[in-house]
């Protein structure tokens, strides 16, 4: 839009002949409408206005969604506190379980150490017992 608005002041200071682009050359004068030519090519060919389009879209209709939610009485403010509420819950929720998963395996190992002690234990005993020395 730049280069039609400039490209439009050049050539109008061509016709009027006033200033320095009184005396340019045509080629110089009209080259802004090439480059705008060349940037909607560009833009089009890549995307880029669609894209922009689409966010500008996204934006409106996300302003849509807000207006119409404080309309009804809803404050969207309150769900995205809920959701805070619900990931702090969440992480506490899985802080508690990593607890309580470490205290069951240093219970677990507790008690395979003491079996594993008791059957050395009863092993050594059989070994050294008294109704072994016969």
């Amino acid at each position: 839009m730049w280069f039609i608005v400039l490209g439009v002041l050049l050539l109008l200071l061509k016709l009027v002949d006033v200033g320095p682009p009184g005396a340019w050359s045509w080629w110089v004068i009209l080259s802004p409408f090439g480059v705008a030519a060349a940037w909607w090519w560009w833009a089009d060919a890549t995307g880029f206005t669609k894209r922009a389009e689409m966010r500008k879209m996204d934006e409106r209709k996300n302003e849509r969604r807000r207006r119409n939610m404080v309309a009804l009485g809803i404050d969207p403010r309150s769900h995205e506190k809920l959701n805070k509420r619900a990931a702090q819950y969440k992480a506490m929720q899985s802080k508690q379980e990593e607890s309580i998963e470490r205290k069951r395996t240093a219970e677990r190992k507790k008690q395979h150490d003491s079996i594993i002690h008791s059957r050395i234990d009863s092993a050594v005993s059989r070994v050294d017992g008294e109704d072994t020395k016969r």
